[in-house]
């Protein structure tokens, strides 16, 4: 019996020669390498700045401080995403107002979005800490789940009606492009993550990107325990965090980003060894990639099983089988503090709720071999004819 990995950097000697070499010098923090590795990134995007930090997480707390999101104002989201979309905003007691997605991507719908922009009182949850019938609506945050891009162009015409701030959540979908225009830059602000499981890694990590000289000064002073320009290492002009990202990482993050490109095109090899196995499987759905994705960013390879499925069962047989299957996402608006602190229930965002049912991240990587796609689906068809 085999035995796949749910996911697998993907590192070579030269990655790890590069951590070596940081490792060899007295320089482990606040060092070059943080700078030349944002300075790259900033090259690759096209952005005027890049701000390195530990997590994607971190990435999104600190935009939403500096765009002046606080305590009682409202950010439009989705509630199909990784938990850190909304809990960046959480982390500043700002309000997740979500609207549901579309069902094909998994994206934020931006019809309901422009809906929820017009009417944002329709959208607020039953329960909240505070009155919020007349908060301020102030952002939204759209996520660009799995590697595609959301319907940006939509999204960002909302928020400029509205006088709206676009933080968009791109720590999914490095290299994807929207219409020819690349993930990350269609707002004010644009986050990337790197844990292992990304396009490229740096560990832990995350950036930051943006062309507001204001915000890219406050965000490097808010993610160094609130160093102004100018403070002494115990002067702290803002409150701030220890968000920092560190030399080692930052070198590991500059011999990734050296060959991302070679790295995309793997993962796109093994999606598409995925799909030509699984796209006649009966009970089986997989990714539909929309015309106006002009580049797909794999992440991960989510399929959907019929709702007859029993996706427990399913994962259980292919785990004696050594193969992992993981369901993605979650509803967040149904993780038991959301439930507890807003009231949410089973049936508010049924789209939502459907992908998360159905959903299933097969094992995938850039270094997956054909033998070890063909050995999972091969399994994944063998357990779904014994469900059947």
């Amino acid at each position: 019996m085999q035995k796949i990995p749910m996911s697998s950097p993907d590192l070579t000697e030269a990655d790890r020669q590069a951590v070596m070499d940081v490792l060899n010098t007295p320089m482990l923090s606040l060092g070059p390498k943080v700078i030349a590795f944002e300075q790259a990134f900033a090259a690759y995007t096209g952005a005027k700045h890049a701000i390195a930090v530990n997590s994607g997480t971190a990435g999104l707390h600190l935009c939403v401080r500096a765009a002046g999101l606080t305590a009682g104002d409202l950010a439009i989201t989705s509630p199909f995403s990784f938990v850190a979309s909304s809990n960046a905003l959480l982390f500043e007691n700002v309000t997740p107002l979500f609207v549901d997605v579309d069902p094909v991507t998994g994206n934020l719908d931006p019809q309901q979005a422009a809906d929820a922009a017009q009417n944002p009182a329709r959208y607020l949850p039953r329960r909240a800490p505070t009155d919020l019938r007349h908060a301020a609506l102030k952002a939204i945050l759209p996520v660009d789940v799995f590697g595609q891009p959301a319907e940006l162009d939509k999204i960002t015409a909302v928020a400029r009606q509205h006088g709206l701030t676009v933080i968009e959540d791109s720590c999914e979908a490095l290299g994807a492009t929207y219409r020819g225009k690349m993930a990350g830059t269609f707002g004010e602000y644009g986050v990337f993550a790197f844990y292992p499981n990304k396009q490229m890694t740096t560990g832990e990590g995350g950036i930051i990107i943006t062309d507001d000289d204001r915000a890219a000064a406050l965000m490097r002073a808010l993610r160094n325990q609130g160093r102004a320009p100018g403070d002494t290492w115990l002067s702290h002009t803002y409150l701030g965090y220890n968000y920092r990202l560190d030399e080692m990482s930052s070198a590991l993050g500059i011999a990734q980003l050296s060959r991302l490109e070679q790295m995309l095109a793997k993962r796109e090899q093994v999606a598409a060894w995925y799909a030509s196995r699984l796209a006649e499987l009966p009970g089986v759905e997989i990714p539909v990639i929309r015309p106006e994705t002009t580049r797909m960013s794999w992440f991960v390879y989510v399929i959907r099983l019929q709702a007859k499925i029993d996706r427990a069962s399913l994962a259980k047989r292919l785990e004696t089988r050594g193969v992992p299957i993981r369901p993605y996402f979650l509803p967040i608006h149904l993780q038991p503090y959301m439930v507890e602190r807003f009231g949410y229930r089973a049936g508010d965002f049924p789209v939502t709720e459907d992908l998360g049912r159905r959903g299933v991240a097969v094992p995938f990587s850039g270094v997956m071999s054909e033998a070890q796609v063909e050995y999972v689906c091969a399994a994944l068809r063998d357990e779904l004819l014994a469900l059947a």
